[in-house]
């Protein structure tokens, strides 16, 4: 009798049940029996697995890719006698100086002012015997300059390579870098009996403990996400599994025509651009009238291994312009991207112009690259055994997990960021001043597996965009095809996008195109509110049929003006809108299927 209380069987199995069985197979004969090995992918998949394990102990880093520079640099330099004469004359001049050390110090004499700067600035390393580490420090750095200089043979990505791994472990060496070597620190600990080092001590267990699995994490108040940081008020319009758009409420009683619509780069929280609201960009435009749109990017996760970077352009910009017309019909949008977010842009907007979409009214980059062949220093170890060793942590988990794209920033930064707080920190005993910009860099984010192979290989490795290799449902773009009026700016001291290779996309245009210099870096110099403290910036215009003007050329010709740029693109977007003034546009549009959803900042920017 059948047991009635059996549960059902699903119903996956009994379609599954209900298909007909394969025709029995012959038995073969003792003879025929043949053992079938493991597949290649099986093997190959052992070596993935491996490789991801050993990638998480090297955090990330091919050994490959450090020791295969060392290698071509060691193997040329010791057939270049011409080097090693160089080499041996360095540490003779330099030995000798050093030996007249102990004299200038018994007269009182000092380094060269033009010599001092640094974590060697202080005037506590001009007394003995400070000055005679200090000195023997900038020894060593000259004798590694003349030793990893460019050398005939070697590739120049090796001999950068070289130099640069030279100056990191320069900077574990410096005597600014050792406690024992440091007069700031024995000047510090007498002043304060010790209480530094026990401030120092209390700062390095809180930091340990916050590293453990399962531990709370803490934000300081004053910059929680939508308090204090991605405050200007909104509400997210639109959303789908890659991104929500947010609309920022009016200020004025009249805006600009044309909207204007912000990309951020995925490698970051949008709120970069909405910070505190003194320095918020965002707020700095609806002040003036203009109607704000900003993508904020979803953190993604294990089940988004497979979105590719096509995704980022199709869910992302083209669905948020989609979003934007139904809520601001007949007007086109002023779309901006910044870093990465920029380069996407710029290949939409190329797509656009390919397939004559002509929904854009201007396009802007903030420090975003779309030729990578003089990329920043994060292009150092980009190479195929280095992309190869990400690609395989991220097969493992799906995404690339945010500390390796922490990790790698501060290892480019070694000096400040890691040598320079591990003094500050544990053993002055200084608390780390918190900054609206500092909690939004904290705030990190993730890459799915797919999309970030897919932008390092295409554009990182191959550099196809400037190359003609860029395609697009299987059909090549061209930023030449774009024939909206640009705004492009770099950052003097950016090491992430270089402003030599940002002002590249001068050489792969046509249109009208003004490059606009700021000083900073990669995320202060674009931070440069108006009243900021000691800014400055250059600006000119490239008209279609002027001629190309190399990026020194333009530096020498184009004078520098005080203040803060925001001012000037506030200005040069209202030059490219209607004169018009229109009423502000409603939040959302409840008509066309896009209410309101939440408010700002949304959900997506929340992710962890």
């Amino acid at each position: 009798m059948p047991d009635d209380t059996r549960p059902a069987e699903p119903e996956r199995l009994r379609q599954t049940a209900a298909l007909p069985l394969p025709p029995a197979l012959p038995t073969p004969a003792p003879t025929d029996v043949a053992v079938a090995g493991p597949s290649r992918e099986s093997f190959d998949t052992v070596t993935r697995v491996a490789r991801a394990t050993a990638a998480r102990i090297l955090d990330g880093v091919s050994p490959d890719a450090i020791t295969s520079a060392w290698t071509n640099w060691a193997s040329h330099l010791l057939r270049a006698p011409g080097r090693n004469l160089e080499i041996g004359q360095t540490i003779v001049s330099e030995t000798a100086r050093l030996a007249a050390q102990p004299l200038a110090a018994a007269v009182g004499a000092a380094a060269p002012a033009e010599e001092t700067g640094g974590r060697l600035a202080d005037p506590a390393w001009n007394a003995w015997p400070y000055s005679l580490w200090r000195e023997q420090f900038r020894s060593l750095q000259k004798l590694s300059k003349v030793a990893t200089a460019p050398l005939r043979g070697v590739s120049e990505s090796n001999a950068r390579r070289v130099s640069f791994m030279a100056d990191q472990a320069l900077e574990a060496l410096s005597p600014a870098s050792n406690p024992l070597l440091n007069p700031v620190v024995h000047q510090r600990t007498r002043e304060e009996t010790g209480a530094n080092l026990v401030r120092g001590a209390e700062f390095l267990a809180h930091d340990l403990l916050a590293q453990m699995p399962g531990a709370a994490q803490t934000e300081a108040s004053a910059f929680v996400v939508g308090e204090g940081v991605a405050a200007t008020p909104g509400m997210v319009v639109y959303r789908n599994n890659l991104m929500e758009l947010i609309q920022y409420a009016p200020s004025t009683a009249e805006t600009l025509r044309e909207p204007v619509l912000i990309a951020p780069a995925w490698i970051m929280k949008y709120y970069v651009l909405d910070l505190t609201p003194e320095r918020s960009l965002v707020k700095f435009l609806v002040d003036r009238g203009h109607t704000v749109f900003m993508i904020s990017w979803k953190n993604p996760g294990p089940e988004d291994r497979d979105v590719s970077f096509d995704d980022y352009r199709r869910l992302g910009v083209m669905d948020a312009l989609s979003a934007i017309g139904a809520i601001v019909p007949d007007a086109r949008v002023h779309a901006a991207g910044y870093c990465l977010g920029g380069t996407l842009l710029s290949i939409a907007a190329a797509v656009m112009a390919r397939e004559g979409d002509d929904r854009l009214a201007s396009m802007t980059l903030f420090a975003a690259q779309t030729d990578f062949s003089e990329a920043g220093e994060l292009m150092l170890f980009v190479d195929e055994s280095q992309i190869a060793h990400l690609e395989d942590i991220m097969w493992d988990q799906g995404f690339l997990d945010a500390k390796h794209m922490s990790d790698a920033f501060r290892f480019l930064r070694s000096d400040q960021l890691v040598w320079a707080r591990f003094i500050n920190r544990y053993v002055l005993g200084e608390a780390d001043h918190q900054t609206d910009l500092m909690a939004w860099n904290s705030d990190q984010t993730r890459m799915p597996y797919r999309m970030h192979s897919e932008y390092l290989r295409g554009l990182f490795l191959e550099n196809r965009l400037t190359a003609g290799r860029f395609a697009v449902d299987d059909r090549v773009i061209a930023l030449k095809d774009i024939r909206q009026p640009m705004f492009v700016v770099g950052a003097e001291t950016d090491h992430i996008a270089p402003w030599r290779s940002v002002y590249k996309a001068s050489l792969f245009t046509e249109n009208e195109l003004t490059f606009l210099l700021t000083k900073g870096g990669h995320n202060a110099g674009i931070v440069s509110e108006p009243g900021h403290p000691r800014r400055h910036y250059r600006m000119s215009t490239r008209n279609p049929g002027d001629a190309y003007a190399s990026p020194d050329v333009w530096l020498a010709r184009t004078p520098t003006q005080d203040g803060s740029w925001w001012l000037e693109w506030a200005a040069w977007l209202v030059e490219k809108s209607s004169a018009e003034r229109v009423a502000p546009p409603p939040m959302g549009a409840a008509d066309a299927g896009l209410p309101p959803l939440a408010p700002a900042p949304g959900a997506y920017v929340l992710g962890r």
